[in-house]
C-alpha cells in the first residue's frame, strides 16, 4: 500500500551564531522576512503540501518557536477588545486547525542527522519531509515540498532537493552525483557532504528540504560523527542509497539562503516587493533612494 506524506520535521535547534548578536536570546528562525518569521515560511510550505503533523527539533533556547505556534490568549483576547477582526484571524490561524504540533527537545547539539534520528519516536515507520527554515523557497505557487511529494507520490522512495550552485562553493553544501531519469529528476550514485571544489562529484547542492523513508533511522544510528564532528544526515543517506533508490529534484522555484546575512537581505527586499500591503509604496521608495 502506498503511503502518503503526512508528517515533516523542523531541525531547528542550531544556535544561529552568523546573526548574532540579534540571535542571542531570540532564534534565528524567528527572524521575520517582512511581517512573518522565517519557520511560519516553512510551516506553511508544509501546509500547502497536505502535512498534518509539525515536529519540531528544538534547544534550550527556543522557547519563542513553541510559543508562536501555540495559542495567545491575551493577545487574541485584546485585539478582539480593539475590534481588529483581521488581525485576529492572522494570529488565529497560523497554525490550521487540523494541523498537530509536536515539540521535542534535542539535549545536545550533535548535528543534522542526530536532529532527525530524534523524531523517530513521532515518524514511527511512515516516510516524512525534512524542511530547514533557513531555506526560503518561492516558486509562486504551492511551495517546494509540493512538487516534492509529486515525486515521492509516484516512485515511493527518498527525495533530496537540489539546486545548480557555482563550482567554487561546493564546501558549503551536500553535493551528489546522479543518473538523469528525466530532466530535472535523477537517482543518486554518491552524496558527500561539504566537498573541495576539486573533489565534488558534480555541482548539484542539496538544499533544506528531504522527503525520507524510515529506513534513514537504522543509517543515523549506524554512523559515527562526521564532518564537523556531527552526525550527518549526509552519511547516513549515503548508506541508505546502497540499500534503496535515493532521488534527486531539481525544484521550480527561487531559493533564498536566509542562514546567510546577505541572503536574508536580498529575502526580505524582494518579498516585500510581493507584499499586497507593502510592494506599492516599497517599489517607489527603493526607486527613489540614492546610495552615497
Amino acid at each position: 500500500m502506498k503511503k502518503t506524506i503526512k508528517k515533516a520535521v523542523f531541525p531547528v535547534a542550531g544556535l544561529g551564531t552568523r546573526f548574532l548578536p540579534a540571535t542571542k536570546a531570540n532564534p534565528k528562525e524567528m527572524l521575520p522576512i517582512v511581517d512573518k518569521p522565517l519557520i511560519q515560511y516553512a510551516v506553511e510550505e508544509a501546509v500547502a503540501a497536505g502535512v498534518e503533523v509539525m515536529v519540531f527539533i528544538t534547544g534550550r533556547s527556543k522557547r519563542a518557536i513553541s510559543d508562536h505556534f501555540d495559542k495567545a490568549y491575551e493577545l487574541e483576547n485584546e485585539l478582539a477588545l480593539r475590534g481588529k477582526e483581521e488581525t485576529l484571524k492572522i494570529v488565529q490561524n497560523i497554525v490550521p486547525s487540523h494541523v498537530s504540533v509536536v515539540h521535542i527537545r534535542q539535549a545536545e547539539a550533535l548535528g543534522l542527522g542526530h536532529a532527525v534520528s530524534c523524531a523517530k519516536p513521532v515518524i514511527g515507520d511512515e516516510p516524512f519531509a525534512v524542511i530547514l527554515a533557513d531555506d526560503l523557497v518561492d516558486d509562486g505557487a504551492s511551495g517546494c515540498l509540493s512538487q516534492m511529494i509529486k515525486v515521492y507520490n509516484e516512485w515511493q522512495c527518498s527525495v533530496l532537493g537540489v539546486e545548480r550552485i557555482d563550482p567554487s562553493d561546493t564546501q558549503s553544501y551536500g553535493i551528489v552525483k546522479s543518473n538523469l531519469i528525466q530532466p530535472g529528476l535523477g537517482r543518486l550514485e554518491a552524496i558527500v557532504e561539504k566537498p573541495k571544489p576539486e573533489n565534488a562529484p558534480s555541482n548539484l547542492g542539496v538544499i533544506g528540504r528531504y522527503i525520507l523513508t524510515p529506513a534513514i533511522f537504522e543509517k543515523l544510528d549506524q554512523v559515527g560523527k562526521g564532518a564537523g564532528g556531527e552526525i550527518q544526515l549526509t552519511d547516513a543517506i549515503e548508506l541508505l542509497l546502497h540499500e534503496q533508490a535515493v532521488l534527486s529534484y531539481e525544484f521550480y522555484g527561487k531559493r533564498y539562503d536566509c542562514g546567510s546575512k546577505l541572503g536574508y537581505l536580498v529575502a526580505t527586499v524582494e518579498q516585500a516587493l510581493k507584499h499586497p500591503e507593502l510592494k506599492e509604496s516599497f517599489r517607489a521608495y527603493l526607486q527613489n533612494l540614492v546610495v552615497e
